[in-house]
């Protein structure tokens, strides 16, 4: 199933939920660019690899490349969770849950934003969707279990893969590195770090672009009055649309999740940073070319830990730590009761 562009402006002008989940989802992708994006420069900006203004450029270019590249090659991820849940047979029922599940995800992400605390809104979309289909069905019946063990292997992934790569790389280049020239070492690091900052804004489009894409795909599909199917062909169109989306979210900072993740919770060298980039990185590939969704806030944040501790773990502030890992734990059932009251109060609204 494929839709043009102009067939799809004509179909939201006479379908109210398509219209409020266009825009929802497009208010989400904005939430996502300008809340979880700005983990991806975190480390280089910290270490004053380069300006905040221009590293928010460079994400914004490198998010937008990332969405675009990533789904023309392989869109494994946004089949995943076009797939996750099952909204049942009554589409138009099915679009008005779709809309809580995204207008949970704003509610959720901007209040974490406002604390400073860098929430995953993958793990925030997969719960508000799990909740407002749960509302819907009356039970679990429309959760898809196997996709779901791909969301938990993809968190196991970003938690434990990024610390223990991110400690073991930095140990690995600080022992290349020893006896060698410090000035020289931070002058290679430093445009190495404007690299890996790229690479890793790059990953975020390429991992988080794709799982609303595939939300976008599902609201077409019911807004036809179809139910869910398993294969899609993705337009040229809606690509772009979320690339640039989620760019102009990225455009807008997230200084305060900046501040909180490559300042407050590690104080980070060059070459440490540099090791954040490149653990996070790795798994963000792995996880995207066999189509797992992984938190891009995870697998930075944790690596950024495994890069402190790999000097002393007292190099860590724990206590920002604990919050950030406490509001990981709390956005699976948060958003996802958010998800379900929304999805319950929506359908008795439309």
């Amino acid at each position: 199933m494929n839709i043009g562009f102009i067939d799809y402006i004509q179909e939201i002008t006479s379908n109210l939920p398509l219209l409020l989940i266009t825009v929802l989802t497009l208010a989400v992708v904005i939430v996502n660019g300008w809340t979880d994006a700005p983990n991806a420069i975190a480390t280089c900006v910290s270490t004053r690899s380069i300006r905040t203004s221009s590293a928010v450029v460079m994400a914004s270019v490198f998010n937008f490349l990332g969405v675009l590249i990533m789904t023309v090659i392989n869109s494994t991820v946004a089949q995943t969770i076009y797939s996750m849940v099952d909204f049942g047979t009554d589409t138009y029922d099915a679009l008005v849950a779709l809309c809580a599940s995204m207008f949970a995800i704003v509610v959720w992400a901007t209040a974490a934003w406002w604390f400073g605390i860098p929430t995953s809104e993958s793990h925030a979309l997969i719960a508000g969707i799990s909740g407002a289909a749960i509302a819907l069905q009356g039970g679990f019946s429309g959760i898809n279990w196997t996709e779901w063990v791909k969301v938990i292997y993809g968190l196991l992934l970003a938690s434990i893969a990024g610390f223990f790569l991110g400690l073991a790389f930095s140990k690995l280049i600080a022992f290349i590195c020893r006896g060698l020239d410090r000035h020289r070492v931070n002058i290679f690091f430093k445009n190495a770090q404007i690299a890996s900052g790229a690479g890793m804004a790059f990953m975020h489009g390429a991992q988080d672009g794709q799982k609303f894409i595939g939300v976008f795909m599902l609201g077409i599909f019911l807004a036809q009055g179809k139910t869910a199917g398993t294969e899609f062909v993705i337009p040229l169109w809606l690509m772009i649309v979320c690339s640039i989306t989620m760019a102009l979210g990225t455009s807008i900072g997230g200084y305060r999740i900046i501040k909180s993740v490559g300042m407050d919770m590690v104080r980070l060298e060059k070459y440490q940073g540099f090791s954040a980039d490149l653990s996070a990185i790795t798994c963000l590939l792995v996880s995207s070319i066999f189509g797992i969704p992984t938190s891009t806030t995870h697998t930075k944040v944790t690596a950024i830990m495994g890069v402190g501790a790999s000097r002393r773990l007292s190099s860590v502030n724990w206590n920002l730590a604990r919050e950030i890992i406490l509001t990981w734990i709390l956005t699976f059932p948060g958003c996802g009761i958010i998800g379900f009251l929304m999805a319950l109060l929506f359908m008795q609204i439309f």
